[in-house]
């Protein structure tokens, strides 16, 4: 079979369908139409079903872990440049000059966020047997851009870098943010960054570009065509939605929870759901407005919440309280 020049590449499970469904729906209206091949962790029967119209369909590795996936799609199914992209992305416009930059055989990625944009650690080389390092900005590794011969080289050493670790090491298990692995998979792609990539091989993209929550000072500039800008008129790629996802939990409203709608229940989506589909508070009208201010309300108070515990150690404290009973146990 023929090698496409480009495909996308992502990876979800039951708990992340409504992500991969918005992902791809944004992919398909900002006017990517590359082949996506998605990695199943665990959906159901009927998840398979509606996707598998629209994607190619992997199934994983049975035992695998869903967060050491992502290398697995490019490797079964390789292309000139693979795009790799978490599912909790809405893409805003078209990843042509990333995915260009990455053909000329360069290694394409988003610095992460302060205050993790300069995690190193220099455990990384012993504990994945990879020699010497070069201390680099940290990656993010849910939106990246990689030419064929560079994955050839970088994405079996990162399958195979992850099974050295053990998920208890961490945030999966016992770790803290202080532990070298504790951010898993992506501890493991830079380490492997870090010793194995040359500067002219890597093109770093400002974190800004690339936004986590609560996108600040980025407005939301028209909703149907999924046009985001900062203040200064600068558009960012994606929206990236890191730790809670508003399907899942009661998040505080933001751009990305205000285009799940959009990209999910308009009449012009790739892949159509249902009202009944999406939480009450993710779904149009005067009850779902309401529902809205309701879990506003409700994250505002547990962030504070969170932020006094933290202003006075006590989390830190029961965290290190329960992982004393843990150990005993």
């Amino acid at each position: 079979m023929a090698v496409p020049r480009t495909a996308i590449y992502a990876v979800s499970d039951s708990r992340f369908f409504l992500g991969a469904v918005a992902l791809v729906n944004s992919l398909r209206l900002v006017g990517h139409e590359e082949p996506i091949f998605l990695v199943d962790a665990g959906l159901t029967l009927e998840q398979r079903r509606l996707l598998s119209d629209h994607v190619t369909i992997i199934s994983a590795s049975e035992g695998e872990h869903s967060v050491f996936l992502m290398p697995f799609g490019p490797l079964e199914h390789p292309a000139e440049v693979a795009v790799l992209l978490d599912v909790d992305i809405i893409v805003l416009r078209p990843l042509t000059e990333l995915i260009e930059a990455a053909r000329g055989g360069r290694l394409v990625a988003f610095v992460n966020s302060e205050p993790n944009h300069d995690r190193f650690f220099p455990e990384w080389s012993q504990a994945l047997e990879l020699g010497p390092m070069q201390r680099r900005p940290y990656l993010a590794a849910g939106q990246l851009f990689v030419p064929q011969a560079l994955g050839e080289r970088l994405l079996p050493l990162w399958a195979e870098g992850q099974r050295k670790i053990s998920l208890a090491t961490t945030r999966y298990g016992r770790a803290r943010l202080t532990d070298p692995f504790y951010f898993a998979d992506m501890d493991v792609f830079n380490a492997i960054v870090a010793a194995r990539l040359e500067d002219d091989e890597l093109v770093m993209i400002e974190h800004r570009l690339a936004p986590h929550p609560p996108f600040a000072d980025v407005r939301l500039i028209d909703a149907d065509g999924l046009a985001c800008r900062y203040t200064d008129g600068t558009q960012p790629f994606l929206l990236h939605h890191i730790l809670g996802k508003p399907w899942l939990t009661a998040t505080r409203t933001t751009l990305y929870s205000l285009l799940l709608p959009r990209l999910l229940l308009s009449d012009d989506v790739a892949l159509r759901l249902e009202p009944k589909d999406l939480p009450l508070r993710l779904r149009g009208g005067w009850f779902a407005a309401a529902d809205r201010f309701r879990t506003d309300v409700q994250a505002a108070v547990y962030w504070n919440t969170r932020w006094q515990l933290g202003r006075f150690g006590i989390r830190t404290r029961l965290a290190e309280a329960r992982q004393r009973r843990a150990a005993r146990a």
